[in-house]
This record gives structure tokens, C-alpha cells and sequence, in this order.
């Protein structure tokens, strides 16, 4: 634990609790502290948006962990330090299978590490898998609230413009077989901040887990400027109702 501010998030031991949402957008944060009881803004550096509220009586702090693995890693660590245990990504993912669709609920059990982050905490060999207990929780959560999650593997990569536009790149060759290995595996759809978050809740043994949304069909890219509130919704609602699943298990044990 840590009284002093953390470098990055501009939280301290103050700030502190044993559960947290780590979305990516800032501007996400207020619409995940929307839901729960008084809800206050912390704290706003860098990529780093922080709320904290309560849910059914249970102090939950939101902060943003901005694109990509390095700045989430840095989310992670600090919150680590000021005492959470427990991280909740709600984000959203491009779909890569026919099998999700746009709007879909998913929740990745296990993520490919196209990523370079999490090799500076564990190797290749290790796989990038979140806590199977919170994973339960979100898949019961979602099918309460009427989804149909799609539980499988997820690509977690550092770049979004080598996914969308290989074949402009010195190595598109490369990039393309990679990718088509991938699918050719079943996985399932795509995002940042995934295989990095296990990996760093491996190395620290914290607990993590992710729901996600498609913003798209697969085979198709959301060239909005941002992507659909409507849609982004039933991520939160599922990562909500995942936690209170999870507040509820932790006071039973």
C-alpha cells in the first residue's frame, strides 16, 4: 500500500478499493461510474480518467487505461499498489469469426499475445489467460440480463493500423499469415489491452477478467470516430452485474 500519489493515475491509498473497472476510453469512465451509488470524479491525468462510487455497498473505483498494453500495464501496477485486487475490463473488440457478431457480448477465456508488453513480465511460453472465477461470474451476469456471451480466444495486438491495412505495411506477408493462423485457430475477435492485463494479474496475482463488445461484423471496420454508445451499453451492463456477482461470492466466502 501506498500513501503517496502514483505517478501516473494521481491516486493514493486514499483513493483505495478492492475492486476496479479498467475501461480504455476516459470518456467511458463516467458512463461506467453512471451506475453506481455516489459516483464522484477523482482524478484526470494523462490517458488516466478515475471515478469511484459504490456498488451494492462496496466501493469500486473506474479508471481509464488509455490504447494499447503499456499504458494499461501502468493502470494496473499503480492500482495494485494503492490496494485493488480485482480488475474488471470493460471495453470493445472487432470481430474476427463469423460467430460474433455486431453487438455481441464477449468475454475472452483466453488471448493470442500479439503483444509486446507482456513479455516484459512473463514469457512467450505463458499463456494470457484471466481468472476462470470472475469469468464465470461476468458469463452468469450476461445471461441474467438476457445476452448470449461468446466465450473464446481473443487477439490482444499493439497496433491497430497492421490489423486493418496489412498489406500497406513493409512486412504485410508476415502480418497476413499471422493473422490468418490465428483465425484458422477460432479466434474470435480482437482488441489492445487483453493478454497484457492477464499477464500483469499473473505476475502481481491479482485477480482480472474481461467483457467486451463487437463494434463490428466480421470483416468489417468501425471507421467512426467513436464506437456505438447503444452497443457499447451491454458491456457495462454485463461488467456491472459481473461485479456484483463477484461482491456477492467474496462476501459468501
Amino acid at each position: 500500500m501506498d500513501n503517496k500519489k502514483q505517478m501516473h493515475i494521481a491516486l493514493s491509498e486514499e483513493d483505495s478499493a478492492k475492486y476496479a473497472f479498467v475501461p480504455g476510453n476516459p470518456d467511458r469512465c463516467v458512463r461506467i461510474a453512471k451506475f453506481l451509488d455516489n459516483h464522484k470524479l477523482l482524478a484526470q491525468h494523462r490517458e488516466y480518467t478515475s471515478y469511484e462510487g459504490y456498488l451494492d455497498g462496496e466501493k469500486v473505483l473506474v479508471v481509464s487505461t488509455g490504447i494499447g498494453g503499456p499504458s494499461a500495464a501502468i493502470c494496473m501496477e499503480e492500482l495494485k499498489k494503492i490496494g485493488v485486487d480485482t480488475f474488471i475490463r470493460i471495453g470493445t473488440c472487432a470481430s474476427t469469426s463469423t460467430l460474433v457478431e455486431k453487438g455481441d457480448v464477449v468475454i475472452p477465456n483466453g488471448v493470442v499475445r500479439m503483444e509486446g508488453t507482456g513479455s516484459h513480465y512473463l514469457p512467450m511460453e505463458f499463456p494470457a489467460v484471466p481468472t476462470y472465477e470472475l469469468v464465470k461470474h461476468l458469463e452468469s451476469g450476461a445471461k441474467s440480463l438476457g445476452y448470449d456471451p461468446k466465450i473464446g480466444v481473443n487477439i490482444t495486438k499493439d497496433s491497430f493500423y497492421t490489423q486493418t491495412e496489412p498489406e500497406t505495411k513493409p512486412i504485410g506477408y508476415d502480418l497476413i499469415n499471422r493473422w490468418n493462423s490465428y483465425l484458422m485457430g477460432g479466434a474470435q475477435s480482437t482488441s489492445m489491452e487483453s493478454a497484457t492485463l492477464f499477464l500483469v494479474a499473473a505476475s502481481l496475482n491479482v485477480r482480472v477478467a474481461t467483457v467486451l463488445v463487437s463494434a463490428t461484423d466480421v470483416g468489417t471496420t468501425n471507421r467512426n470516430s467513436g464506437y456505438p454508445i447503444d452497443v457499447e451499453k451491454r458491456a457495462i451492463e454485463v461488467g456491472i452485474q459481473g461485479m456484483r456477482n463477484i461482491i456477492m461470492a467474496d462476501k459468501e466466502n
